[in-house]
């Protein structure tokens, strides 16, 4: 564990029950969240790499525009 996260768990230990149970809790959604993103993009790596190579082939066939930030 590193010193940080040992900090942080200190300081969360010396708040009142209800708020460690409600940090507690966000922390775990948080991990939960960036576990199943991981696993959707597992998932979906043929297809993003085949959206990849179909943008490529569009802008090489010089069928794709600039970006204008401006006009965003």
């Amino acid at each position: 564990m590193t010193e940080l996260l040992q900090q942080a768990f200190a300081e969360a230990a010396k708040l009142p029950e209800p708020e460690q149970m409600v940090l507690a809790s966000r922390l775990l959604t948080e991990l939960a969240g960036e576990d199943d993103f991981d696993r959707a993009i597992a998932r979906s790596s043929n297809k993003l790499a085949a959206l990849a190579r179909e943008a490529l082939a569009e802008h090489r066939s010089g069928q794709s525009e600039a970006l204008d930030p401006e006009q965003l």
